[in-house]
């Protein structure tokens, strides 16, 4: 039997799972894909609906787990299979080479700068605005601080090709090319996934032109140019001519609330994040319109109601109930019309704008129905993992001890992400007491 807790998932859903447990003295192991802990959360600039800081409230958390003495965080990771049953798994863990030593490693960018490939690469933390190396650290704010070698991109790596300047340029010789791949198993008793969310492709969705048009962006993508630690310094600006936009439309159940996509659901908190998205504009240039353009508005939340009243009060916001059927470009200005059906009036009408941002809908990542069969647990239609009942244990699965949090169960907010996350940090933690006590039970009535 092991005390052990395996959290799948660094997101802010899994960090406080990890923090939850750590500070009940519990052992716990962290297993995340990408080269840092942080998720979803920390792409954004704010936060609803108190438009605090979002990398200020997630930084600390990151640090705090990453530090935690109970807490072994695992990077470049992923779960390939399991075994056993409650209170005794065994899992298998892929771990990817970084061809970085973690211990030796200080963060400080030397390899970053001397990779020959420095700059010519597309950033996906930016969403490929702007650049990085082969040899890249994530992310200012990343935890772990350590940089890592793009095995696909690198020179060395892929061709054979590269006189290996990262490797002079690194005073405490991090670098390891000769670094591979590692598989180990874990002895843990129970298992919390949260692997959190991806963000639906609009490419299909051709009636928007995202993809065709200069500037007509995605709401990811409008977070990492509206964020201070962007590739525009925060300086919101149109792609075509690189000047600020002054009318910005949001279309809203983009890839969402459609059957052609494969997403007939509601996302729950794209009506909240435009609004946010609309008061950052506003903030930065007072005398920036913003419009959305609403299928239906969700403000279900503590404080979300209040929060689209001040969008409309104090922020300026125009809300339109519709949904769009086409944005079309004017091919000197690159200025957009969106063309909607006013559902007051009854007429079609237009609206020239700067800027349209599309609010995709909230999807699984890619590659978790494999998680979820090697974990053995049920998923919904859609890909998302399924409660044993959404009401009674919204936490528990079809696997006894194993237990799902955040944004794999269904679309949510940070606060609901942690809520579900502090939850399935208290399932897991009563379940190995149980299994502690039932142990103890047996080993004193042998006795």
């Amino acid at each position: 039997m092991s005390e052990s807790v395996l959290i799948i998932g660094g997101g802010v859903c899994g960090i406080q799972a990890a923090l939850d447990l750590g500070d009940k003295g519990m052992h716990v192991y962290m297993v995340e894909k990408e080269p840092s802990i942080g998720g979803r959360m920390a792409l954004l600039d704010k936060v609803f609906p108190t438009n605090d800081c979002s990398i200020c409230i997630l930084a600390p958390k990151m640090i705090t787990c990453f530090n935690h003495p109970n807490v072994d965080v695992i990077t470049c990771a992923e779960v390939e299979g399991l075994t056993g049953k409650a209170g005794a798994f065994k899992v298998k863990v892929h771990k990817n080479a970084r061809y970085v030593d973690e211990d030796k490693c200080t963060g400080c960018d030397a390899c970053t700068q001397a990779c020959a490939l420095a700059g010519r690469i597309p950033d996906e933390w930016n969403q490929n605005f702007s650049t990085r190396g082969a040899a890249y650290i994530p992310f200012m704010q990343a935890v772990p601080r350590v940089a890592i070698i793009d095995k696909e991109r690198c020179l060395l790596l892929s061709r054979g090709k590269c006189k290996s300047q990262c490797v002079e340029a690194c005073q405490r010789g991090a670098i390891d090319f000769k670094q591979k791949d590692q598989t180990v198993t874990l002895d843990v008793g129970a298992v919390i996934v949260a692997t959190g969310l991806d963000m639906y492709d609009p490419t299909p969705v051709t009636e928007y032109g995202y993809g065709r048009f200069d500037n007509v962006i995605h709401s990811m993508e409008y977070e990492r140019l509206i964020n201070a630690s962007g590739p525009t310094g925060g300086h919101l600006k149109r792609r075509s001519d690189d000047e600020r936009p002054r009318r910005i439309a949001y279309i809203q159940c983009v890839g969402a609330r459609d059957v052609r996509s494969g997403h007939p659901y509601c996302c729950s908190v794209c009506c909240m994040y435009a609004t946010k998205d609309s008061m950052l504009a506003y903030m930065h240039h007072d005398d920036t319109e913003n419009i959305i353009f609403y299928t239906d508005l969700r403000a279900f939340g503590r404080g979300f109601d209040e929060y689209i009243k001040r969008g409309v009060d104090e922020y300026g916001i125009t809300y339109v109930r519709a949904r769009p059927g086409e944005v079309t470009e004017d091919p000197e200005t690159k200025n957009l019309y969106v063309w909607y059906d006013d559902t007051e009036s009854g007429g079609v009408k237009s609206m020239e704008v700067d800027m349209v941002v599309l609010s995709t809908a909230f999807v699984p990542p890619p590659g978790i129905s494999a998680l979820g069969k090697a974990l053995g647990v049920k998923m919904d239609e859609f890909d998302f993992f399924k409660a044993s009942d959404d009401l009674l244990a919204p936490m528990d699965t079809n696997v006894p001890g194993i237990y799902i949090a955040g944004a794999c169960t269904r679309p949510m907010d940070v606060t609901d992400a942690v809520t579900q996350g502090g939850g399935a940090a208290d399932r897991a933690a009563q379940a190995i007491n149980d299994f502690v006590g039932k142990t103890s039970a047996k080993a004193g009535s042998v006795r």
